[in-house]
């Protein structure tokens, strides 16, 4: 009896230190030649950077929240090749739509918008580096216990391929200011970010801790 409680124990403890496993649904945004043009512009005209395709070399995994309360609000945010009005924060650098490469919904289930290397415009000063992954939800709508397990299932994916260095949350990409990585051109280029939130970063650093990723410099 006590060899077969043990025995069930020992899977218990495997099952629950078992790794997420990476799984992704296709939704892609539109990536037409506009957007091709207006990425490539973006690369030259902020970070003086002249490229024949707009792709990137990842060293950073950056993570945000939507903002947004449903993954379709989300996503139709992010479809368009040209930024919408109303973003009179960033709309002034570049025509240019954000998005990000991954989608996570409430439920942890990720869409991935774009092939990992293609250029995305989703946080000031590394795009050229950066691979972003949102999150529906916001400050009124925190982070759930699912998205943090697909959350670290994209990083451990995103580490086993690709030569990653910082993993970082949205709020913490001022800190690069000056670093290497760093290309905006304009120093006052900024705005004051919160996402994806403390305590989730604090989740997910402990998460994969094992993968040796440094935070902001």
């Amino acid at each position: 009896m006590l060899l077969r409680l043990c025995f069930i124990a020992g899977i218990l403890l495997a099952t629950s230190c078992a790794r997420p496993t990476f799984r992704t649904i296709p939704k892609p945004i539109v990536f037409d030649q506009e957007r091709r043009e207006l990425s490539l512009a973006y690369l030259q005209e902020r970070y003086g950077v002249e490229k024949e395709e707009p792709v990137i070399e990842p060293k950073i995994i950056v993570l945000h929240w939507t903002a947004i309360p449903t993954l379709e609000a989300s996503f139709n945010a992010m479809n368009p090749a040209r930024l919408p009005g109303g973003r009179g924060d960033i709309g002034s650098a570049s025509a240019l739509n954000v998005s990000t490469q991954f989608l996570v919904d409430r439920d942890g289930t990720i869409f991935r918008l774009l092939p990992d290397r293609t250029f995305a415009r989703h946080v000031i000063g590394l795009n050229d580096n950066a691979i972003g992954v949102e999150n529906v939800g916001s400050a009124d709508q925190p982070l759930t216990r699912a998205q943090l397990k697909a959350n670290e299932a994209i990083v451990r994916y995103l580490a086993s391929r690709y030569q990653i260095e910082y993993l970082i949350g949205h709020y913490e990409y001022q800190y690069f200011k000056g670093h290497e990585l760093w290309k905006e051109k304009d120093p006052d280029y900024l705005t004051i970010k919160t996402d994806p939130g403390e305590r989730f970063m604090k989740k997910i650093r402990r998460r994969v801790k094992d993968l040796g990723l440094e935070g902001p410099p």
